[in-house]
């Protein structure tokens, strides 16, 4: 997809890999709509960017946030929609407060869903559209610590794969990224510290944003980010204990920074 002043909705912009992708767009030449809940930092990003640009301050999670964000699609049309918006939360599942498993789900997946629907008729009027999710090697793969948030990256992988399916005699493009750990504001102390001491590799928010430049210029269907990480995606679909063993055996440690979590909450 050329993207010189193509329309588009980026939510999630507030954030480290919204930011990052906003100004790899911004670059190309392309008209956004950055869409956050922190007004102090879409204001600093726009302040930064080139282009003419629309910040929309909502909550997503809510019916009129979300009406919000599709009237002034509707009013400018709209050529390409990338969800970036995603929360996380490192503890173990019996120590997790249900109102943070509610707003998990709520804005990783249940929210990003409720406004595809509404602008899919949208992008459908345009003579070239695209949908891009940004997921996780954790919508794959199933992590100890972190069920919550793979409950709903594995939902927003399963809604891409049907998606792209049901859109596929249409005229938009839907694609699904999975980035690895990043070093974006989710990570807790506990997490970047988790990492360190599992060995994991961490990427930039600007790696990702590369990585969706290569999807948008291939009309790739899905990409994932990272090595060992993709062989363990695959590994896992195809050979799911021999993972399991692996993260099993990591179990003690991954206990160890849930509780250091526990107490920095």
């Amino acid at each position: 997809m050329e993207l010189k002043d193509k329309r588009i909705l980026l939510t999630g912009a507030s954030g480290g890999i919204g930011q990052a992708i906003a100004r790899r767009l911004d670059q190309q030449g392309a008209k956004l709509w950055l869409v956050g809940r922190n007004l102090h930092k879409l204001q600093l990003l726009l302040d930064d960017l080139v282009g003419d640009h629309t910040i929309i301050i909502t909550d997503l999670n809510s019916q009129e946030g979300r009406e919000k964000v599709i009237s002034s699609c509707e009013q400018q049309g709209l050529d390409l929609f990338i969800n970036a918006v995603g929360v996380m939360d490192f503890q173990f599942y019996e120590q997790q407060d249900s109102r943070v498993i509610e707003q998990i789900l709520s804005t990783n997946l249940v929210s990003p869903m409720l406004l595809c629907q509404r602008l899919i008729p949208i992008l459908q009027s345009q003579p070239e559209a695209a949908i891009v999710n940004i997921g996780s090697t954790f919508g794959s793969i199933g992590h100890p610590g972190f069920t919550a948030y793979c409950a709903s990256k594995f939902g927003l992988r399963g809604f891409t794969e049907a998606l792209q399916r049901e859109l596929a005699d249409t005229r938009i493009k839907v694609s699904y990224l999975a980035p690895r750990a990043t070093q974006t504001e989710l990570n807790s102390d506990a997490v970047r510290s988790l990492n360190a001491a599992l060995g994991n590799n961490t990427d930039t928010p600007d790696q990702v944003a590369r990585e969706l430049m290569v999807i948008l210029s291939s009309n790739q269907q899905q990409r994932y980010m990272g090595w060992p990480e993709k062989f363990f995606v695959r590994l896992n679909g195809l050979f799911p204990g021999i993972v399991h063993s692996a993260l099993v055996k990591k179990l003690t440690i991954v206990r160890q920074y849930a509780e250091k979590s526990s107490h920095e909450g």
